[in-house]
């Protein structure tokens, strides 16, 4: 039995929920696997690289890996949040088939087996750097008996930092001290001779917070940003974005020393190398949001020795997508697994072909329940994603509660009073952590807020604040920034009718359950091991 039959037969056993054992040994002949570097930015919307012509941002890495190989104008983040996100990028599944396992900062579960174990077993030699598959709570002692003991990306196999072995260049005082780069080096100067190797590179850039106003050390020009259109274009606005703009260089210039130190070895003909985030920018209406600067994430995969370059692809792909794919590149069984929602790309990617490849993908899907800790009893605000080739449908599953979390937070230290509405103080100054706590603490959070009488500034407050109706639907390629929401305009119905029909097609196949049930409100339910606040309840 061939590889390529053995496979095929593995996927239609794991996607009915069967096993076999894996007779890999039984072949005559083996091909060699390649080699991994999976690059995951925190926070990175889809259109800021300088490859997409982003005028603000300078990546060079990521521009090679695109123009040499592949690049991906359609790939849709698991959820436009970190937790959940990861966890459908390395279980194959959408996070809400994941329990706890596919919610921000609750616990990972043993029996959500990540593709990376596969490539344990086998024969590959796994470790990561930066951030793993987070935030989530693993095993701490034999109590959490249930819990795996280690991160789903892997083993970190050395933590060298910018405090100890090497002189300190970070571009900003808030990125991470860990000096990605050397532990990537320490990592391949491990390797046993003859085995192939997958490396998780997470950058915890550009996740907030920011040093305000690092930009001018490198020449940046406020006039050079592009503001999206969900944003107001104001200087506070632009400087914000610059700020984002050279933690996302930080990241950037890390993955260009591993790609010339796989050069200088030998290993880089041989690497496939994937570059991506885990979830859109941390603005207003961005993270967090499923609107497209939430979820749409950047997408470039280079192997120089088999896969043809030099190719923008249209293809929707989802994270859901990207277990299969690499478990079928490397030859890794998925005996172990549970089964999998998403599927292999891998024929795009062997394929010669621009623009759409593959016609029998239409839609791809998102969601998210619970972020941070926003509202009454730690609630989320549910939401399904589904995004076509040009449309985008959300379905806000609770349309009461408060988008960006409750406007309003119980004093901490003084539990029987509440804090000012909105975060603003008697002076007119708004405290990001009394108010819409999903949204990452920021000066365009706070410049929202603070002149949301403005009329000019009002109509983004709203935007990015207020209630949202049930269902919101937009058409993307003319309006990229989502805010012309198109559901119950009569010109759209038959579109919206479709959508809808899909979408809940989908949430039902896959057991969702806010569909499926038994309990539809299980997802607030689940414990949640970071910072908790407290919040009155709703009327």
């Amino acid at each position: 039995m061939t590889f390529r039959h053995l496979f095929v037969f593995l996927s239609v056993a794991i996607f009915t929920g069967s096993c076999i054992n894996d007779r890999r040994s039984d072949r005559r002949e083996e091909p060699a696997q390649p080699n991994i570097l999976l690059a995951i930015s925190d926070d990175q919307s889809y259109n800021h690289t300088s490859f997409t012509g982003c005028g603000f941002v300078g990546t060079p890495a990521f521009d090679r890996i695109a123009s040499e190989g592949i690049y991906f104008t359609n790939c849709y983040a698991g959820s436009p949040g970190c937790a959940p996100s990861r966890s459908a990028l390395v279980t194959g599944r959408h996070h809400w088939q994941n329990e706890q396992s596919g919610q921000h900062a609750s616990s990972w579960m043993k029996k959500y087996v990540p593709f990376v174990d596969m490539l344990d077993s086998a024969g590959y030699y796994t470790g990561r750097t930066g951030k793993g598959v987070s935030p989530f709570r693993y095993a701490r002692s034999e109590e959490d008996s249930l819990m795996r003991s280690t991160d789903a990306a892997g083993i970190e196999h050395s933590r060298i930092t910018y405090n100890d072995e090497t002189e300190d260049e970070r571009f900003a005082d808030q990125i991470s001290s860990v000096n990605y780069f050397e532990n990537f080096k320490y990592f391949m100067e491990q390797q046993e001779e003859g085995k192939p190797f997958f490396f998780w590179y997470g950058s915890t850039e550009p996740h907030r917070a920011y040093e305000q106003d690092s930009w001018k050390r490198f020449g940046k020009d406020p006039a050079d940003v592009e503001v999206p259109g969900f944003l107001p274009d104001h200087d506070v606005i632009r400087r914000d974005l610059l700020d984002y703009a050279v933690e996302i260089e930080w990241f950037d210039l890390h993955l260009s020393r591993m790609i010339a130190y796989l050069e200088e070895i030998g290993e880089l003909e041989n690497t496939i190398i994937i570059v991506t985030s885990d979830n859109g920018m941390p603005f207003p209406r961005a993270k967090a949001n499923g609107y497209d600067h939430g979820v749409h994430v950047p997408l470039a995969v280079l192997y120089q020795k088999a896969f043809p370059g030099e190719r923008v692809v249209d293809d929707l792909v989802s994270f859901a997508d990207f277990a299969p794919t690499i478990l079928e590149l490397s030859g890794a069984s998925p005996c172990g697994m549970l089964p999998m929602r998403g599927k292999s790309f891998l024929q795009i990617l062997k394929s010669k072909k621009q623009g759409i490849v593959d016609n029998s993908k239409n839609y791809v899907f998102a969601g998210r329940e619970r972020h941070s800790s926003s509202r009454h009893l730690n609630w989320g605000y549910p939401m399904r994603i589904m995004r076509s080739r040009d449309y985008l449908f959300i379905w806000n599953m609770k349309p009461d509660r408060w988008p960006a979390g409750a406007p309003q937070r119980i004093d901490p230290e003084n539990p029987g009073l509440l804090l000012p509405m909105y975060g603003l103080d008697e002076n007119g100054k708004h405290h990001s952590e009394w108010a819409f706590t999903d949204v990452d603490a920021a000066p365009s959070k706070s410049f929202l807020v603070e002149y949301m009488d403005d009329p000019g500034i009002r109509p983004f407050f709203d935007l990015s604040y207020l209630k949202r109706p049930e269902f919101e639907m937009y058409y993307v390629p003319e309006d990229p920034g989502c805010v012309n929401n198109l559901y119950g305009d009569p010109a759209h119905r038959e579109m919206q009718v479709v959508l809808k029909k899909r979408l809940i097609k989908e949430l039902a196949d896959s057991k969702d359950p806010r569909i499926a049930g038994p309990d539809k409100e299980i997802f607030d339910s689940y414990v949640r091991y970071s910072r908790m606040r407290a919040f009155p309840k709703p009327d």
